[in-house]
């Protein structure tokens, strides 16, 4: 994490990638439990906690400059909720869990090349 206001986009979109990176490997797993009895399938809150704290209403520039790092990191959980798909209590679906799989891989190279894109301004910017 580098410390300094020019790198706070970079800084929160690092964390967002982590958090997706984390999240990757949790749905790899869920796929790879699928036929594990009573097995029930993982996943990460990290959007909510994002989105909470860059919408106080203020300019975006104005939350990403005040948002705590800290603060800012995913929280895996256990899906309980979800109804059992299989009578032995595994409620991994397959289809669901693969595409959300593909999903959370666009997201992260998403954010990957917005990183790239970031240093590639301010690259732009000190050459100038």
């Amino acid at each position: 994490m580098i410390s300094s206001g020019a790198y706070n986009y970079i800084n929160v979109l690092e964390k967002a990638t982590d958090a997706s990176w984390t999240r990757n490997s949790l749905l790899s797993n869920n796929i790879a439990n699928v036929d594990t009895p009573n097995y029930k399938r993982k996943d990460l809150r990290f959007e909510e906690y994002l989105s909470s704290a860059v919408s106080a209403g203020r300019s975006l520039d104005d939350e990403i400059a005040n948002v705590d790092l800290d603060t800012l990191t995913g929280t895996t959980y256990t899906d309980y909720a979800n109804v059992d798909y299989r009578i032995d209590g595994n409620n991994v679906d397959i289809d669901t869990e693969s595409a959300e799989l593909a999903k959370n891989q666009i997201k992260y190279y998403t954010m990957l090349d917005s990183i790239t894109q970031e240093f590639s301004r301010l690259k732009m910017v000190m050459q100038k």
